[in-house]
């Protein structure tokens, strides 16, 4: 790994980890839908400035309908459940509890995909909900406003996961960029249903709620993906979905050093427990994948 590609891994990991203390400080002036309609509204303008320059072209007519739906689900759904489900969730658990993302991409996979969950996969899974359930008895709310709040985020990981499970054939298409403007553009669209009265929100925001929804459409909505992208370029995909894992870690010190939250010791050990689970499956297929290639056999190959 050279230091760009070091740089772009920070990046994402930072940036996205973030994310989730900058919902709880817009949270304290804006409503859930209203943080998430202007979140996405600050990403796609920049985006749309950003595919004028670089000519990125429209995408097929016959694909609209698929974009429509995986930017509903990747955006509208998942930062509309996220921001919602913050109100009683810590910021530092809701990064936790996020991470269960690809527990259900695997479960998907295997139901639309026709994709094999491996024993691993199984014993992970299990896991990682233990965890979840631990995160939730070791929050400081009611466990009624926490469970709401931890469902709502369930959700969020939920839209994230169809979102990531089937893009592939389009990124395949359109490339990694083009695609996710073209999804966040979609999912901006849907949210413009929760318009009326965000004038009047804004007018009454404290200016540092004001300032954190900007902060979040100008850079974990739109920057994280930019540096995945030439993460992926360089190391790989698995090896750059890999570090996504330490976003928690990011957002758990984030949060204690902006907002003074510390997490108790059974949240924690949800957390982990839950970390441990869904990277269960990673670290067992790692273990059966063979030998690398010498220069050797490879020149044999040739």
């Amino acid at each position: 790994m050279n230091w760009k590609t070091a740089i772009a891994y920070s990046t994402t990991i930072i940036v996205w980890g973030s994310a989730f203390p900058g919902i709880k400080i817009a949270l304290q002036s804006y409503s859930p839908e209203h943080l998430a309609l202007l979140r996405l509204l600050i990403g796609a303008v920049v985006l749309v400035i950003f595919a004028v320059i670089k000519k990125i072209n429209m995408p097929e007519r016959k694909d609209l309908p698929v974009i429509l739906l995986l930017g509903f689900l990747g955006f509208t759904v998942y930062h509309g459940a996220l921001s919602a489900g913050e109100e009683t969730v810590s910021a530092g658990a809701a990064s936790l509890l996020i991470s269960v993302a690809p527990v259900f991409s695997a479960v998907l996979a295997a139901i639309f995909l026709k994709e094999r969950v491996s024993k691993a996969g199984w014993i992970g899974s299990a896991i990682a909900f233990s965890g979840v359930a631990l995160i939730s008895l070791g929050s400081s709310h009611s466990l009624s406003a926490v469970a709401a709040g931890i469902l709502l985020i369930l959700v969020a990981a939920a839209g994230e996961s169809c979102y990531f499970v089937f893009q592939a054939k389009y990124l395949n298409k359109y490339g990694f960029i083009p695609f996710t403007i073209y999804t966040i553009l979609a999912g901006a669209l849907f949210m413009l249903f929760f318009l009326p009265g965000t004038w009047a929100e804004i007018k009454q925001a404290a200016p540092a709620s004001t300032y954190a929804v900007i902060y979040l459409g100008l850079f974990p909505t739109i920057l994280p993906y930019f540096a995945l992208a030439y993460v992926i370029s360089k190391a790989g995909a698995a090896e750059a979905t890999s570090s996504l894992y330490l976003t928690p870690a990011a957002a758990l010190i984030i949060s204690w050093a902006a907002l003074g939250e510390v997490p108790s010791w059974l949240s924690l050990f949800g957390g982990i427990l839950t970390l441990v689970g869904v990277s269960l499956p990673l670290w067992a297929e790692k273990r059966k994948q063979p030998l690398p290639v010498t220069c050797e056999s490879l020149e044999g190959d040739l």
